[in-house]
């Protein structure tokens, strides 16, 4: 049972509104889950969403890598709504179904992987994992990755950490009612 429920238009105030209609006319053209939750702060919502809109459709990361970063971050909380979300997403991105079904059964995919995958998911999984990032790891992402796609790559973990904190806090219902991962 979710802990947010949707405001309706007539019981919002102007700063409500002004999110949601940013949110509306913008890349997603939607209210998502994560923003309903985050609505009664409609400054964090609108400031989150702007980040949210930059590293999901304008970061130096191609899709698959950043659909791929989301799925580790998804899988690291267990945030059921956001895997649900992006594991559709990433394999239109092109990202392997194989690698998306090793990762939700947390299973080490890296054999599955190119090596820009490789690094992207090693680099993830030691930052939500470690809080850092050794100087090997850092200097392959560098090397694989170039230094914008590697401070997006830091931005989209953390953005993508914000998201799946507030879907699991405020219980975002998956549609269907089924939970992907275990």
């Amino acid at each position: 049972m979710p802990r947010f429920k949707e405001i309706a238009p007539e019981q919002m105030t102007e700063a409500q509104r002004d999110a949601c209609a940013q949110l509306v006319a913008g890349k997603r053209g939607r209210v998502p889950p994560p923003f309903q939750a985050l609505l009664p702060s409609p400054t964090l919502c609108t400031r989150a969403q702007l980040l949210g809109e930059f590293v999901r459709y304008e970061s130096a990361l191609p899709p698959r890598l950043s659909e791929l970063a989301i799925l580790v971050t998804a899988r690291f909380w267990t945030a059921q709504y956001e895997w649900y979300a992006h594991a559709i997403l990433a394999e239109k991105g092109g990202l392997d179904p194989k690698i998306i079904a090793a990762i939700a059964e947390k299973r080490d995919p890296t054999s599955l992987m190119q090596e820009d995958e490789r690094t992207v998911y090693t680099f993830a999984r030691m930052l939500h994992e470690q809080h850092k990032v050794d100087d090997a790891t850092y200097g392959e992402a560098m090397r694989v990755l170039g230094e914008r796609a590697v401070v997006d790559l830091v931005g989209t973990l953390g953005y993508y950490t914000l998201i799946s904190m507030t879907l699991n806090v405020f219980e975002a219902p998956v549609p269907g009612g089924t939970l992907p991962l275990r």
